[in-house]
């Protein structure tokens, strides 16, 4: 199925892997890329040390096409970009809107650009910067997350840019993929899907939890850096949401001080990047401190298995899907049903 994403890419499905910190590492990349997707390796959580080992490994592992997804608003962000750049990445996708000389940056070195947008306007923003591509995440998206649906949202992003459309939040399937495609997009853009196959490195516990929940386990909540965060209702979740002030900011600097130590950023530089969270001031100091949460809390539970201690992020799809596939079984997968719907709408369509 030959898409403008397939085009730019160099890929041969049009379905991407999200960067999912702790999550998108070199296995599951590699697995995308061998199955013939986009992988993109989810570099937030790593040092630019690590980020470099675990590009190299990917490219060890496979010739095909990857990318990896940047914190725009980190205070490192044009050294990261750099060891894309003499690394050879094929993409570069962002978090938050990248500024105009990053997008320059990286386009003059040949790497593909493509931001993740949750709103029309901020589509418009990267569009008219020069970004090759964006990313478009609907409210059922997991993680942070907006308000607007991707059945709404999708098409006034299409309708507004001239560049391939990437639809994310609230796809699975073959009948998504063929949805999207309708809407105007050139692919879709998948996290939990990805998070919940064998070739996944998330803890056996973990994976069973999300396979065991419904869509109404799934939930939004601010109280983890205050943001929207899309995640599994857990008691944990429940017993964030109900602890007080004081208990809410011992937490935050205990997790603060843990990240500091686990990315080898210092104070300076963490709280330079929390004040990109503050978005002009809507956050107060408090929540600035209680970013430092999200990093920890995740790692909690996609890489120590700590179901009781930690924040899984999902998207509402979580409570549809039902199977662990290997990346290669659920790309077939999600190709062959885009096809069975292709032909059964085509039965649809009046001869000439």
């Amino acid at each position: 199925m030959r898409t403008a994403l397939t085009e730019l890419v160099g890929v041969r499905h049009p379905v991407v892997q999200t960067g999912m910190g702790w999550v998108a590492g070199p296995r599951l990349v590699t697995a995308v890329a061998a199955a013939g997707g986009l992988g993109i390796l989810g570099a937030a959580t790593m040092t630019p040390e690590r980020l470099r080992a675990a590009v190299r490994e990917v490219r060890s592992r496979t010739d095909r096409p990857f990318g990896v997804n940047l914190r725009a608003d980190a205070g490192d962000a044009a050294e990261r970009a750099a060891i894309l750049i003499a690394e050879g990445v094929r993409v570069a996708s962002f978090a938050l809107a990248p500024s105009r000389e990053l997008i320059a940056r990286l386009k003059d070195a040949g790497v593909v650009v493509i931001p993740s947008v949750g709103a029309r306007r901020h589509a418009e923003k990267v569009a008219a910067w020069g970004a090759d591509a964006v990313i478009v995440q609907g409210g059922e998206g997991g993680g942070h997350t907006g308000e607007v649906a991707t059945s709404v949202l999708l098409p006034q992003v299409v309708d507004a840019v001239g560049v391939p459309v990437v639809a994310a939040g609230g796809f699975h399937d073959g009948r998504g993929l063929v949805a999207a495609l309708a809407y105007g997009a050139a692919g879709v853009a998948m996290g939990t899907r990805f998070l919940l196959t064998s070739d996944s490195t998330v803890p056996s516990a973990v994976k069973a939890a999300y396979l065991a929940a419904s869509v109404k386990d799934v939930t939004v909540t601010d109280r983890v850096d205050g943001l929207p965060h899309r995640m599994l209702r857990t008691p944990f979740v429940t017993a964030l949401e109900r602890a007080g002030r004081t208990a809410t900011l011992v937490r935050a600097l205990r997790h603060a001080a843990a990240f500091r130590a686990l990315s080898g950023l210092t104070w300076g530089r963490m709280l330079r990047d929390g004040r990109a969270l503050r978005h002009g001031g809507e956050l107060g100091w408090g929540r600035v401190l209680l970013a430092a949460n999200t990093p920890m809390l995740l790692k909690a539970a996609m890489v120590d298995g700590r179901t009781d201690l930690g924040v899984m992020a999902a998207g509402q799809v979580a409570g549809v899907i039902e199977d662990l596939p290997s990346c290669a079984a659920l790309i077939e997968r999600i190709m062959a049903e885009a096809e069975g719907v292709l032909r059964g709408l085509g039965r649809h369509v009046p001869e000439a």
